[in-house]
């Protein structure tokens, strides 16, 4: 890991941009430091630039409970490299969607199946750097989507102790059965409304995670009307399972 810039923001909230080889991230912890923090990991659907002002809203919420939060870029996203067959799927995607026609699974298997088998080896590579810091300690907490990375996160990484899960991407069908593997402390949260999230698949992947402790948090909107008081619940969520 390797730090790139720095920089204050408000509050004293310090915020780093690092790469890890060829993966670029940001971290945010408290200015003062007194004691390891926990650790979040701010899950997002690609290009950090384009999602920096609400990473870095959810972040400065976090660190003002005490929490430390990271995130990292996802494979193809930003100016990361462009997979060839991702491209075309998401192009399938569009089109679909642009035609008011099912999305099939055919598609949704193109586009979010190898992403997973990318990013959360990457991710995992990020938590080995980012717990070497002295001034995080963990316990560690996965916020946020892609959902099906989150699921896979949840699954194989042991050093995730809760995770709050953003439904609204589309998810194949076989991350159910990973769904079912699933044990930590979960909250979930549904825009009722979103205009490209299959509801009843959501609700369905909902029942299906395996975790004795899971919480749906549903709220009316749209997918990026997420009431601000969601971000309160999430800082209690982790409170109660990373301190």
């Amino acid at each position: 890991m390797r730090f790139t810039s720095e920089q204050r923001l408000d509050e004293g909230v310090r915020e780093r941009e690092f790469t890890l080889g060829e993966i670029p991230g940001i971290l945010w912890t408290p200015g003062s430091v007194s004691a390891p923090a926990p650790l979040i990991l701010l899950g997002h659907p690609g290009g950090l630039r384009k999602m920096y002002p609400r990473l870095a809203e959810r972040a400065r919420h976090s660190v003002a409970e005490g929490f430390a939060a990271a995130t990292i870029e996802l494979p193809g996203g930003g100016d990361r490299p462009r997979s060839a067959a991702a491209e075309e799927a998401r192009a399938d995607l569009l089109r679909a969607l642009g035609a008011g026609e099912p999305v099939n699974d055919e598609i949704v298997d193109r586009l979010v199946l190898p992403l997973v088998e990318k990013a959360v080896p990457e991710w995992r590579t990020a938590l080995d750097a980012l717990l070497s810091l002295p001034e995080i300690g963990g316990p560690v907490g996965f916020s946020g989507g892609v959902i099906s990375i989150g699921i896979r996160l949840a699954v194989v990484e042991p050093r995730i102790s809760a995770a709050l899960l953003f439904a609204g991407s589309f998810v194949p069908r076989t991350m159910f059965e990973e769904a079912r593997q699933v044990t930590v402390p979960l909250q979930v949260l549904l825009q009722w409304d979103d205009e490209g999230n299959d509801r009843q698949l959501a609700l369905d992947l909902f029942d299906a995670f395996g975790s004795r402790e899971k919480t749906l948090h549903a709220n009316m909107g749209g997918h990026t009307g997420v009431p601000q008081f969601e971000g309160d619940a999430g800082n209690r969520f982790f409170a109660r399972h990373l301190k």
